[in-house]
């Protein structure tokens, strides 16, 4: 399926009866003209029901067995949370490393939560076999037009809200996000900036733009963003056309980044989502001034990671 603007329009009215735009606060502890996309306070504490979401409504549901996906967590809940909405089975399967906090948020939502792998690549996997022995339909985390088209949803709010922003920093796993956030904004603003953010842990996104082989390090605290991006993908072309640059931050800046927005504005990040701060912070993007959105993905992290966090 090929992808365009228009595609981000429409899934922008589709979504329209279900969710409410979230809030662009101001951040000025981070720099002159910088602001927080927050994300963390979407249905299911992330971005990730935008795109579940307008996936599942595209679907003819009487045709639908099941819904199935592997996720590191935020997208098992959304697709968890869009299944609810409309009444269909949904099984999700994630690492055994997955956060307890996103375990439970997809159970809240009725849907059935496999443990299966080390690694999101191992839990992919096994979901893609399940799909096909059992019928059912995969939703992926970011190689699909519908979800790439739902999180796209999130520049048309920025734009909204700020039509002066110059730049705009987004956390970037297998690429949807940033994708179908590009797609909105070049086709209102083809000047403005976009840069992927990952961690030296998550680099995949990284390695594509740049042409890099990072390995990847699955002992993260951006662990949303852990995964290697699958062959054919479409968020590659897609990134190679809207993404400006992408960027890496440390794990210990991402976890300065956490205690910041816990102690100075009072949100409660993870650590993938906290990736774009940790560049400004860090200097990986320069807080130079120019009108800055850091879009902050998500807010689901486990009481202990915090703990850890704030007491180192």
């Amino acid at each position: 399926m090929t992808l365009q603007s228009f595609d981000v329009w429409q899934a922008r009215r589709r979504l329209a009866a279900h969710l409410r735009p979230t809030p662009l606060e101001a951040a000025p502890e981070l720099g002159q003209a910088v602001w927080l996309k927050l994300e963390n306070l979407n249905h299911t504490r992330s971005f990730k029901a935008r795109g579940a979401l307008n996936a599942l409504l595209c679907l003819d549901v009487r045709a639908v067995k099941g819904i199935i996906t592997a996720s590191s967590g935020n997208h098992a809940q959304g697709v968890a949370f869009a299944a609810s909405r409309l009444g269909l089975p949904a099984r999700v399967i994630v690492p055994t490393h997955t956060p307890r906090r996103k375990i439970e948020g997809v159970r809240r939502y009725g849907a059935e939560v496999i443990l299966f792998g080390d690694t999101y690549d191992e839990a992919e996997a096994e979901a893609r076999q399940l799909e096909k022995a059992e019928g059912l339909t995969f939703i992926s985390p970011y190689n699909d037009a519908r979800v790439i088209a739902g999180g796209g949803t999130v520049g048309l709010e920025i734009l909204d809200d700020l039509p002066d922003a110059a730049r705009v920093l987004v956390p970037a796993g297998g690429g949807g996000l940033i994708s179908g956030i590009g797609l909105a904004l070049k086709s209102v603003r083809p000047d403005i900036e976009l840069i992927g953010v990952c961690s030296t842990a998550t680099p995949a996104l990284y390695n594509v733009v740049h042409g890099t082989s990072h390995p990847q390090v699955w002992d993260t605290l951006a662990e949303a963003l852990s995964g290697e991006i699958e062959p054919g993908s479409i968020t590659v072309p897609l990134a190679r056309q809207v993404v400006s640059r992408v960027v890496l931050v440390e794990e210990a800046a991402i976890a300065e980044a956490m205690r910041r927005l816990l102690f100075n504005a009072g949100w409660v990040v993870e650590g993938g989502g906290a990736v774009g701060v940790a560049a400004l912070m860090s200097g990986a993007v320069a807080a130079d001034g120019h009108p800055t959105v850091v879009v902050i993905t998500g807010g689901n992290v486990d009481e202990t990671a915090l703990r850890r966090v704030i007491s180192a």
